[in-house]
């Protein structure tokens, strides 16, 4: 958006810094931005340009839009996509004067058109095209709460910049080609009765994503399954809904299947004493169709089965564990199947424990996966002379009872090299995987899903996943925040742990009467992680691991957990990168 020629002011903005020191992701431009002088006086939309009292601009989706985040010009908006894919941007918005007379800087509607190719093929507003307002959680730009489609408005606040997070999602058949469309930013009078009567003199934005045939980016990651647990008593304090109850049945369901669309396979968790957890995907018995739909869903790559009942009856706890595993053990979908028993054993006896319940499941199904969370060996029985090579033997500690050996990646620190070890330690030919999961730690600058890291950091992860060789993952919470009896309670993060450290959604009620959940930028961002996972996997399947690597270098997309891009370009230079060379 140019600015009109007159006499110019000089204004500059600093950037705001995150809570964990992230700040913008995108940087800002240190000559400034010029804007025009203010207009004087009662201002009508309806006859002011719109490029004359907003600024518009677009930034990535790893940026962090503050509220003083600067103006920069405005650049056309172009995402390369693949089927099954989702790509976002972001369309910041700061008002450049007040023209609504009231404690609100004005009202700007914004209206979105379908993407269209030249074949006539298109990308439908509200189904593959979707708006959402970025809403700050602690000051930090993280909550992302729909906005109506395909037109809707939004309340600027006097000297602060808003935004909107665009996001495509491109259906598995849709026909490859360069998809374009428009979205419309238009000043309007806030008090009108209708849109028709208020519109001022809009600004058209062209809007275009390529499709190309070389990637269809298939549900899930094959064999790298990220695994993320939802609280069921978060969900029974809130909602309230009771155990066992049909309405707690449907609350279950709609997280379920509200968080597969992010390529996540969701489980559900109660944890007992010791960090005994319960674990479940599916609350219903292994023969309850349900249960079968739920573990059949080809989007779902891993699922927990549970080690005693989930709701209990009269008759559920007898011979429960073997009923459960002889009916799975008949489906096809019994090589996703695990048990996740305990949450890092820290002592011989809740070892001890864990081994017990093991070899039960072992003694009903001997090819059964069973999964141990970890950061340490028996702090009462130490394993070896420091604490780092007494983690390294767990895995012989916990042979035969373990097939899923889940490491703490903050135990690695900045020294990428010691993942060898636990590596050399593995038995792969008799089928142990090695997972890792973040949990608290590590803490800024290495990668990880906090309130406030910067937007590569979040990316970052699943990066690390890749370079490092890990076949899963697993993070310990996704609705963890602190207790509430209402559904619109405030949004409150748990006491001694890092802000959003478990918590990637909100609940809709918070933000409006929709109850649907609200996702958090970060599990956006999750899923482009994930998405880089699987460009990375292909390219290395037809040009082999090691060019993999050097592509991550190369790009300077991630070289280790302290060294990784600032910066988005680095992020398309990659993609692009695969695109091109991998294309059929």
């Amino acid at each position: 958006m140019d600015n009109p020629a007159g006499n110019l002011l000089d204004m500059v903005v600093p950037p705001v810094e995150g809570v964990a020191g992230g700040g913008t992701a995108y940087g800002w431009n240190d000559g400034g931005f010029h804007v025009s002088n203010p207009l004087k006086g009662s201002i009508d939309p309806t006859e002011v340009l719109t490029a004359d009292l907003v600024h518009v601009w677009c930034l990535p989706s790893t940026a962090n839009v503050g509220p003083q985040e600067v103006p920069r010009n405005l650049e056309p908006i172009n995402l390369l996509a693949a089927r099954n894919e989702r790509e976002s941007v972001q369309i910041a918005i700061r008002p450049k004067v007040s023209w609504n007379g009231s404690s609100v800087a004005g009202v700007v509607q914004v209206q979105c058109s379908d993407l269209c190719s030249p074949s006539g093929d298109r990308l439908i507003v509200g189904q593959s095209l979707t708006l959402r307002r970025v809403v700050p959680i602690l000051g930090v730009p993280d909550a992302l709460v729909p906005l109506d489609l395909p037109i809707s408005q939004i309340s600027l606040q006097p000297g602060e910049t808003s935004a909107v997070w665009v996001s495509i999602d491109v259906p598995s058949a849709q026909p490859p080609g360069i998809y374009e469309g428009e979205i419309i930013i238009n000043a309007i009078k806030a008090d009108a009765e209708s849109s028709s009567q208020c519109l001022g003199k809009a600004e058209k934005h062209r809007l275009f994503t390529e499709l190309r045939n070389c990637l269809d980016a298939l549900e899930p990651i094959d064999g790298k399954p990220l695994d993320e647990v939802i609280s069921d008593t978060v969900i029974e304090d809130r909602f309230g809904v009771e155990h066992g109850s049909s309405e707690w049945y449907d609350a279950l369901e709609q997280h379920f299947k509200w968080l597969l669309q992010y390529r996540i396979s969701p489980y559900f968790c109660r944890w007992g004493d010791s960090m005994r957890v319960l674990s479940y995907t599916s609350p219903w018995p292994a023969d309850h169709p349900k249960t079968d739909e739920y573990f059949s869903d080809p989007r779902l790559a891993a699922y927990a089965v549970p080690y005693g009942p989930v709701v209990s009856r009269n008759d559920a706890a007898k011979n429960y564990l073997q009923k459960e595993v002889e009916v799975l053990r008949t489906k096809s979908h019994w090589k996703k199947a695990y048990f996740y028993l305990w949450d890092e054993p820290l002592n011989m006896e809740q070892y001890e424990s864990f081994r017990n319940m093991a070899s039960e499941i072992h003694a009903y199904a001997p090819d059964a996966r069973v999964l141990t969370t970890y950061y340490c060996g028996p702090s009462d029985a130490p394993l070896a002379p420091t604490p780092f090579e007494a983690f390294v033997k767990v895995p012989k500690f916990l042979r035969p009872h373990t097939q899923i050996y889940c490491t703490s990646e903050w135990v690695f620190g900045n020294r990428e090299d010691l993942v060898k070890d636990v590596i050399s330690e593995l038995q792969p030919e008799n089928g142990e995987e090695w997972w890792t999961y973040v949990c608290m730690g590590p803490s800024d600058p290495h990668p990880n899903w906090h309130l406030g890291m910067r937007g590569t950091q979040h990316r970052a992860v699943m990066w690390r996943v890749w370079k490092e060789g890990g076949t899963g993952f697993l993070y310990w919470g996704a609705n963890c925040y602190e207790k509430a009896t209402v559904p619109s309670a405030e949004i409150r993060f748990r006491r001694g742990l890092p802000p959003g450290d478990g918590v990637l959604y909100y609940p809709g009620e918070v933000f409006s009467s929709s109850s649907q959940p609200v996702a958090s930028l970060r599990l956006e961002r999750i899923l482009s992680g994930l998405q880089d996972f699987e460009y990375l996997k292909l390219y290395a399947s037809r040009y082999g691991r090691d060019e993999g690597l050097a592509l991550l270098e190369k790009t300077g997309v991630y070289l280790g957990p302290e060294r990784y891009t600032l910066e988005h370009m680095a992020i398309d230079i990659m993609r692009g990168e695969i695109f091109s060379t991998c294309r059929s």
